[in-house]
C-alpha cells in the first residue's frame, strides 16, 4: 500500500519534469533559434573553408561563364542528369543573383539549417515530441564529411532525413498509398542531388518499414520482404543508373577494412583539434551505447531499426566506390544522428534527471558549435594568408600550384590541397588542381585527358615518397620535370625546403613568407 501512494506520488513531479523539458523544447521559438545556431559557424569566413570547395568553385566559374571566357580554352561544360548535382544546381540559379562566391556561402548555409530543421522533425515524428538528446545530434551536421566539402552528399542526406519524417507520418496514418506517389518523384530529386544520398534514404525507409511491422503475426523473413517490397516506390533512380552505366568509372575497393571503418568511427566529428573533437565522438557514441543496453532513457524500435540497417550497410560496403573515397565511413554520422534522434527519457526517469539531460544537451550543443566556430574562423585566415598570391595573377594566368604535404597526416584535415581551385573563380586561371567528378563528368578537359601535371593530384608535393601516396611526386621531382611551357606561374603553397637552382628562370611577384609565387620567364 505504501509503495503504490508513494509511486502515485512521484508520477505527477516525473510528468512535470517531462513536460518542462518538452514545454522548452517543442516551442516554435527554439525550434528557429537551433536552426538558426547552426548557421554561426559559417557567418565570418568570406567562403566555407571546407577542404575540397575551393576545387568546386573553380568549376563553378566554368559553369556559369556559359562557355565564355579565358577558362573556355581549357573546359568546356554540359549539363547532364546525372546523380550529383545538388551544389551545381543551387549555385546555377542562386549566382546571376548573389554573385557566385555568396552564392556557394548562401547554399552550405541552407543546407546546414535544412538538415538541422530535418532532425528536429524526424525527432517529433519518431516520439511525437522533440526529446533533449536532439542537442546531441545538431552538432553533428558539422561532421568530417562536410569539413571535407562533400556538399551534394550533405544536401542530399538532409533530404533524406526530411522525407523520412513524412515517410514515418504517413506510414503512422496507414496512408500507403499516398506515401508511395510521394515517394516517387522525391527519390528521383534526391538521387539527383546525390546518389548516395538517395542510397541512404533507401535503407532508412528499409529500416522504419521493417519496424512498422512489428506488430503482425509474421517472421522476421516476411517481415523483412514486405518492407523491402514497400520501398519499391523509392527504387525508380535505378533506371537512370542502368542509363548512365557507361558514364561513372573509377574503382571500387578496400573492402570489409575494419581499421578504416573504426578509424571512421573515431573521427566522425574530426575537424582541427583532436582534443576537442575526439572527447565529443566519445560522448555521442557512448551515449547511443548506453541506451542500446538501456541504461540511459529508451531507444525508439524504429530508429533503433534506422540506425542499425545504417551501420550495416557500413560494415558492408567498401571505401571507394567509382572513384570516391570515405563511401562507407560517411555513413556513420547520419547513422548516429538517427540513434541520438531515437533516443527519449524513459518513463521512470525523474524530474532531475531530465532535467540533467537537457542542460548537457545544450552544453553540449553549443561548446561544439562554438569550437566549430572558432575552427572555421582560424582556417579561413589561414587561407586569407595565401589567397593573396591569387591578387597578384593576371587574369586568364596558367598557374602551376604545389601544396607541401607529408606522409603522416595530421588530425586536422588538409584544408589547402585545392585551395588553388580559387584561382579559376577569381582570376579564370588555368590551376592544375581540377579533378574529373565521376559519375557527374559535367565539366571536361576540351583537348584529350591531359597529362600529369594538368590536373589532381599534381598539386600535392611531398618532402619523400610515401607509400599511402604513390601517385604524388616530390616536391623535388615536380620542380625538375613540370612542363614550363603550359604554365605562365609557379604558385608554392607552405612548401618544403626548396633549392634555389630549381628556380632559376623565374621572378618571384609576391609572397608571404611562407609560401611564394613565380612568374616563368620566357
Amino acid at each position: 500500500m505504501q509503495t503504490a501512494l508513494t509511486t502515485a506520488s512521484q508520477t505527477p513531479a516525473r510528468a512535470r519534469g517531462a513536460d518542462a523539458a518538452a514545454c522548452i523544447l517543442n516551442r516554435r521559438w527554439f525550434a528557429i533559434a537551433v536552426i538558426l545556431l547552426a548557421a554561426v559557424p559559417l557567418l565570418w569566413p568570406e567562403l566555407p573553408p571546407l577542404t575540397d570547395l575551393p576545387g568546386h568553385v573553380g568549376r563553378y566559374r566554368v559553369m556559369t561563364a556559359d562557355g565564355t571566357g579565358p577558362l573556355s580554352r581549357f573546359f568546356t561544360f554540359e549539363w547532364r542528369w546525372v546523380g550529383n548535382l545538388g551544389m551545381d544546381a543551387m549555385v546555377a540559379a542562386l549566382a546571376p543573383l548573389l554573385g557566385l562566391e555568396p552564392a556557394v556561402k548562401a547554399t552550405v548555409i541552407l543546407i546546414q539549417c535544412g538538415s538541422v530543421a530535418a532532425i528536429l522533425a524526424l525527432s517529433r515524428q519518431v516520439h511525437g515530441r522533440v526529446t533533449p538528446f536532439v542537442l546531441f545530434a545538431v552538432p553533428l551536421v558539422y561532421h568530417q564529411p562536410f569539413h571535407f566539402g562533400f556538399l551534394n552528399y550533405c544536401m542530399a542526406m538532409g533530404l533524406a532525413l526530411a522525407g523520412l519524417s513524412l515517410w514515418l507520418r504517413l506510414g503512422r496514418q496507414k496512408r500507403y498509398r499516398l506515401r508511395a506517389a510521394l515517394a516517387v518523384p522525391f527519390s528521383f530529386l534526391v538521387w539527383t542531388v546525390h546518389i548516395v544520398g538517395w542510397g541512404s534514404l533507401c535503407l532508412l525507409a528499409f529500416g522504419a518499414a521493417v519496424a512498422e511491422r512489428a506488430d503482425r503475426r509474421e517472421s522476421m523473413a516476411e517481415r523483412l520482404i514486405r518492407a523491402a517490397l514497400s520501398c519499391l516506390a523509392l527504387a525508380g533512380p535505378i533506371v537512370l543508373m542502368l542509363l548512365n552505366a557507361g558514364s561513372g568509372g573509377g574503382t571500387i575497393e578496400r573492402f570489409f577494412n575494419l581499421v578504416i571503418k573504426a578509424r571512421g568511427l573515431a573521427s566522425i566529428m574530426r575537424d582541427q583539434w583532436i582534443w576537442v573533437d575526439l572527447p565529443s565522438t566519445l560522448l555521442v557514441v557512448l551515449i547511443v551505447y548506453a541506451a542500446v543496453r538501456g541504461r540511459l532513457g529508451r531507444l525508439h524500435p524504429v530508429a533503433a531499426w534506422m540506425s542499425g540497417v545504417m551501420a550495416a550497410a557500413v560494415l558492408a560496403m567498401p571505401f571507394m566506390v567509382m572513384g570516391s573515397a570515405y563511401a562507407d565511413v560517411r555513413l556513420l554520422p547520419y547513422a548516429m544522428i538517427v540513434a541520438l534522434v531515437g533516443i527519449a527519457p524513459a518513463p521512470t526517469d525523474s524530474e532531475n534527471r531530465i532535467r540533467g539531460y537537457l542542460l548537457v544537451g545544450m552544453a553540449f550543443c553549443l561548446i561544439r558549435l562554438a569550437a566549430t566556430t572558432v575552427s572555421l574562423i582560424v582556417v579561413d585566415q589561414g587561407w586569407q594568408r595565401e589567397t593573396g598570391a591569387i591578387e597578384a595573377l593576371p587574369r586568364g594566368a596558367r598557374v602551376m600550384a604545389m601544396v607541401a604535404r607529408d606522409c603522416d597526416e595530421p588530425w586536422g584535415l588538409p584544408r589547402l590541397i585545392h585551395l588553388p581551385g580559387l584561382a579559376m573563380a577569381r582570376r579564370d586561371a588555368f590551376v592544375n588542381s581540377q579533378w574529373p567528378i565521376l559519375g557527374a563528368p559535367l565539366m571536361r578537359f576540351r583537348n584529350p585527358r591531359p597529362g600529369y601535371f594538368d590536373a589532381d593530384p599534381s598539386q600535392i608535393v611531398l618532402r619523400v615518397r610515401c607509400p599511402d601516396l604513390p601517385a604524388n611526386m616530390t616536391q623535388s621531382q615536380s620542380l625538375a620535370t613540370f612542363p614550363r611551357e603550359r604554365f605562365t606561374h609557379l604558385w608554392l603553397i607552405r612548401p618544403h625546403p626548396v633549392d634555389p637552382e630549381q628556380l632559376r628562370g623565374m621572378t618571384l611577384i609576391w609572397s608571404n613568407g611562407d609560401s611564394k609565387l613565380f612568374r616563368i620567364d620566357r
